[in-house]
């Protein structure tokens, strides 16, 4: 197994179970704008794309003023539910800490904000465990490869030297266009079928089971 110096999360379905409230906040914000709300899981077919991205395929309708407007609205029931923030998966601060411990390289790919993603990371403590990340805001959205290129580049790293884990089909596929490895894991928004079709690695049906994977595998 190769040994990787650089482990790439997303985080939303993948490290924090947050996928039901991503979908109540974008219902809401279609309700205030008196729109015809998504079902959850439509939402969970769009997470971890960049947020302009996502309310266009939710809506394909809106015009650009209208997308505007849902994402101010979707902000704001977000930030306002984050009062009590989403938790990780069972596990995952573990596995994390223990990674860190080890000397691994940990980044972070995410379809959130910077804002959002400092948001998280300061109420959950966890940022110093962290040496990059990026987000959807500051480049292209996945399934670009450019969050990956850009990590890469930040750490002087060749493809080769990184793996990304992901719950949906834009973290495959991205990885995939970067050239970098990937693990599948099943708990988040897409399912197996969908992930296997961009060749990860491996598909994970547990934290454990992921934990002990990435363990052996840098």
């Amino acid at each position: 197994m190769s040994e990787y110096k650089l482990i790439v999360f997303d985080w939303d379905g993948t490290l924090m179970n947050s996928l039901s409230r991503i979908a109540a906040c974008m219902q809401a914000a279609a309700r205030d704008l008196a729109i015809e709300p998504a079902t959850e899981l439509q939402v969970h077919e769009i997470v971890g794309l960049a947020l302009d991205l996502a309310i266009q395929r939710l809506h394909p309708a809106l015009g650009v003023e209208q997308i505007q407007a849902m994402r101010q609205r979707y902000s704001h029931h977000y930030i306002e539910a984050e009062a009590n923030p989403s938790p990780f998966y069972d596990g995952i601060p573990q596995m994390l800490s223990s990674l860190s411990d080890r000397g691994t390289l940990l980044s972070v790919a995410t379809g959130k904000s910077r804002k959002g993603l400092s948001r998280v990371f300061n109420a959950h403590g966890v940022g110093e465990l962290f040496h990059s990340s990026r987000c959807a805001d500051e480049t292209r959205s996945k399934p670009e490869p450019d969050m990956l290129l850009e990590i890469l580049e930040m750490h002087e790293l060749a493809p080769r030297d990184a793996v990304m884990v992901g719950d949906t089909e834009f973290d495959l596929e991205m990885a995939s266009r970067a050239g970098v490895d990937a693990v599948g894991v099943t708990w988040g928004a897409h399912d197996i079928n969908r992930l296997q079709r961009h060749n990860p690695k491996i598909c994970v049906d547990s934290v454990d089971q992921l934990s002990r994977w990435l363990h052996q595998a840098v």
